[in-house]
């Protein structure tokens, strides 16, 4: 049917404007058209070409925890503006307004396929996911809850790095998480560290990189330096093919696996049932016993 035919027939052609928005999305790697319901079904995966899609805080929640299990921790703490950093506050304020936090880490406790576990995970929304002084004092927060909880500690990083608008107090964050997590280590406790894209920078330098496990999802950026910054140090046009992304990281020893993000959960829910400690195994019941007998 041609269009003069269509016009006598009362057809109307169906114009932009008729179409809902929120209903197709465009796959940033294949530039197939997504059915958004069916992608957010294969949590945010291009069904195509397996792209990961970058999301936020709220869709990892849903993704990797039980429904409805989820108890936020610390939500009110804020970043303040120590150095008067100019245009700081203005980042801050388009951060919360992005992601409805009020920091680029969101943390609590919630359940994966029954497992309890301390949880955090960053939003790339809130000043490129960086890490200032309130991401560093959640986290250590996070540490002790999972510390007084017997609780495996889960972290999913989505970092730009270190936030330059601290400074010094924002690199004293590296070692501040890190301190933490040795406290984890020696109570004999699991961390796993999920790296997302991207995770670079003092994150990397730090809590991401320091954990029992180490995964990351499929081609994910995971880095100190951008490639930028290192093909200018080592005076090189290009990089290896690949270089920085979580299947050479994968292949180097640095990381443990590469999961796809629809197999994450399951993932987390084995190493966390093979693994953490079990009450039995914490000591408290011997030392019980032990007290018990000293009482006779």
């Amino acid at each position: 049917m041609n269009w003069f035919e269509k016009m006598k027939s009362g057809l109307k052609t169906l114009t932009k404007k008729d179409i809902p928005s929120g209903v197709w999305v465009k796959c940033e790697a294949c530039g197939e058209m997504l059915y958004q319901k069916e992608l957010v079904r294969c949590c945010w995966v291009c069904y195509q070409c397996k792209h990961h899609f970058r999301i936020g805080h709220a869709e990892y929640v849903q993704i990797l925890l039980d429904e409805g299990s989820f108890e936020e921790l610390n939500a009110d703490i804020s970043s303040a503006d120590p150095l008067r950093y100019p245009h700081y506050r203005d980042k801050l304020r388009e951060g919360k307004k992005a992601t409805g936090m009020n920091s680029a880490l969101r943390t609590g406790t919630g359940r994966i396929n029954g497992h309890h576990a301390a949880f955090g995970v960053m939003d790339f929304r809130f000043v490129g996911g960086s890490m200032g002084s309130v991401v560093g004092e959640k986290f250590a927060r996070l540490v002790d809850v999972a510390i007084r909880q017997r609780y495996p500690l889960i972290v999913v990083a989505s970092s730009g790095g270190a936030r330059m608008q601290e400074s010094i107090l924002s690199l004293m964050q590296m070692a501040k998480t890190s301190a933490k997590l040795a406290q984890l280590s020696e109570e004999g406790l699991l961390y796993i560290s999920v790296m997302t894209h991207p995770t670079t920078g003092g994150v990397t330098a730090s809590f991401s990189m320091v954990g029992d496990i180490h995964l990351a999802e499929p081609n994910a950026l995971i880095g100190f330096a951008g490639p930028r910054i290192i093909k200018e140090t080592l005076g090189k046009n290009e990089l290896p093919e690949g270089f920085q992304r979580a299947e050479s990281l994968l292949k180097h020893g640095f990381i443990d696996r590469v999961v796809p993000r629809t197999e994450l959960k399951e993932t987390l829910s084995y190493l966390i049932e093979m693994l953490a400690s079990k009450p039995e195994e914490t000591g408290e019941k011997d030392t019980a016993e032990e007290q018990a007998k000293l009482n006779e």
